[in-house]
């Protein structure tokens, strides 16, 4: 820990992951410390928290005091942590001596846990977000337990026996649902389930644990069967709202407590009331292009009910705006899923066992890559890629653009495709809508955007370059890449080519220009870097400017030569 990586802590502020513990006005006892690494080692998220004393709530640097005599020790610091966890927690704990305040501060690293973790005195609390927004520490109940253990991966919640459940909670009208799901899945669901009986169903799903004579329900049972008082009575955070919003007025606020197949149907037939499309000639085809896409739609919702933390209270909220909708879930991201891998990182389901039966009631496919479905079918409509980047540690949070569609664009995928004799995939169609809106891209702004190694980012742009829907310019790492003057022409936008290649030259000539002003002068290394080019085309740029009468040539060897405003 250096001091430049403390005040960038500082300086972010308190969150979930980072605490600051002051101690201008008193000192903290062992047992608060003990605690505040508790609560931070408890919280939703899978990268390590960061405890800093000495830090008032503010921000302000007071100090920590010395804990060992005239001084802390960080290891005997680690040793009291270690001692007084249960399980032993292994923190990391720093010294970072401040040369302007005069002051130390004592750094703590929590790493991320799989249980959760304890006072040896029995103390269990988490880290939370309180009503002010701020992070608060609150005692750790029995179904807290659960909810970590089941975002660690631990758990799977839907598999509980739930006390108090009997066969005759469930609805023998929501076995036929589900037969009738697998019926209409085309080929999706799982045929070999539709000639059993209730029990032998449910036991096939896992629906129950059936010991003997004794049959006792599961969570996943009343999710998928349960009778609707039963429901209420034995599982009430389940909960699910679809409301309509028209600016500040709600037109729609309807909130279901019924089993997880009705509220599919329910929901679905209020997407299919509001559905809409725009018309597009392709050749002589007439084609639908739909506000949003069913197929999107349908696997966002399920996978907000399959994703969702059945121990917290909260409803799975379904919020359809003017130009877009908002579906959200309580319960963040599963361990190791985030935001900056969502789109590659293997399927990891809150509740599997409820996976895997919407798998089998043919509700989502058998892949578990929704979240390709969901980005594909929206940008196939020509629409922005949906968004996770409302979502937090305690919520996951999808948002679906709508409003008019770029209808050229989409003919512009099915040209392609018939062309090529396959679908565009989910990479090509990002690059490509990405391209269309911000007009260029980079290797490394392709791999993040993709969320892959840039050498796979480089080759779907190579392809796409091969298949001439896009242009490359430079080379190494000053190559950016753009739609090709026959794709603008096709986006019915040639114009944009033109500024897209014509602009540029004009705008390095200004940028090298005021770089000379700012500096005095300028290297063909910096000019090279300023303007994403390679050494020879920076070399050409300056000779032309330097023929123009615009700079001239300072001392200096043929590689270090340096140029400045011409004084003609």
């Amino acid at each position: 820990m250096t001091p430049e990586r403390l005040w960038e802590l500082v300086q972010r502020g308190e969150s979930l992951d980072l605490e600051f513990k002051g101690e201008s006005h008193r000192p903290l006892s062992d047992d608060e410390i003990v605690q505040t690494v508790v609560c931070m080692a408890n919280r939703p998220g899978s990268e390590s928290g960061w405890i800093l004393i000495g830090v008032e709530d503010d921000g302000r640097l007071t100090g920590a005091r010395p804990r060992h005599g005239d001084r802390t020790d960080p290891l005997r610091l680690q040793a009291l942590i270690a001692n007084r966890t249960n399980p032993s927690l292994p923190v990391r704990v720093f010294v970072v001596p401040l040369e302007p305040e005069g002051v130390e501060v004592i750094a703590i690293e929590v790493p991320p846990v799989r249980v959760p973790i304890g006072t040896t005195d029995g103390v269990y609390l988490r880290r939370a977000i309180g009503g002010r927004g701020e992070p608060i520490c609150l005692p750790m109940q029995p179904a807290d337990f659960q909810s970590l253990q089941s975002s660690r991966g631990l758990l799977d919640y839907s598999r509980l026996v739930v006390d108090g459940a009997s066969w005759d909670d469930l609805d023998p009208l929501e076995f036929e649902r589900f037969r009738r799901f697998v019926r209409e899945s085309q080929g999706r669901g799982d045929a070999t389930l539709l000639e059993l009986p209730d029990q032998e169903l449910a036991k096939a799903l896992g629906a129950v644990e059936a010991n003997h004579e004794v049959t006792r329900v599961r969570v996943l049972g009343l999710l998928l069967f349960g009778k609707e008082e039963s429901l209420r009575r034995l599982l009430p955070t389940h909960e699910v709202a679809f409301q309509v919003l028209r600016g500040q007025d709600v037109e729609v606020n309807e909130f279901f407590r019924v089993p997880l197949l009705r509220v599919m149907e329910e929901v679905l037939q209020r997407f299919r009331a509001r559905y809409r499309e725009e018309e597009l000639m392709m050749g002589l085809l007439r084609v639908g292009v739909p506000e949003y896409s069913e197929r999107a739609f349908r696997e966002a919702v399920a996978n907000a009910l399959i994703h969702r933390d059945y121990t917290r209270l909260g409803a799975v909220h379904i919020q359809w705006y003017d130009d877009h909708l908002v579906i959200s879930n309580p319960g963040g991201f599963p361990e190791g899923v985030r935001l900056d891998n969502i789109l590659v990182t293997p399927p990891r389901p809150r509740n599997p066992l409820l996976a895997d039966a919407f798998k089998r009631a043919g509700i989502v496919e058998r892949t578990g890559r929704g979240i390709d479905i969901i980005f594909t079918e929206q940008l196939r409509t020509g629409r922005p890629a949906p968004s996770y980047e409302r979502s937090t540690p305690t919520d996951v949070v999808l948002v679906l653009y709508g409003g008019k569609a770029n209808l050229e664009f989409v003919r512009l995928v099915g040209e392609e495709e018939s062309r090529a004799g396959r679908l565009l995939g989910l990479n090509e169609l990002l690059i490509l809508n990405t391209l269309w809106r911000e007009r260029s891209l980079t290797t490394p702004q392709a791999a993040k955007l993709l969320q892959k190694p840039e050498p796979d980012a480089r080759a779907v742009l190579e392809h796409l370059v091969e298949s001439g829907l896009v242009e490359a310019r430079g080379e190494r790492k000053g190559r950016t890449y753009h739609l090709s003057a026959a794709t603008y022409r096709r986006l019915g936008v040639p114009s944009a080519y033109v500024r897209r290649r014509g602009f540029e030259p004009i705008q390095q000539e200004q940028m090298i220009l005021q770089y000379i002003d700012r500096f005095g002068s300028i290297s063909r290394k910096e000019v090279a870097e300023l303007c994403q080019l390679n050494s020879m085309q920076a070399y050409r740029l300056l000779k032309r400017l330097e023929t123009e009468g615009k700079i001239q040539k300072l001392g200096g060897s043929t590689k270090g030569v340096r140029y400045a405003r011409s004084r003609k």
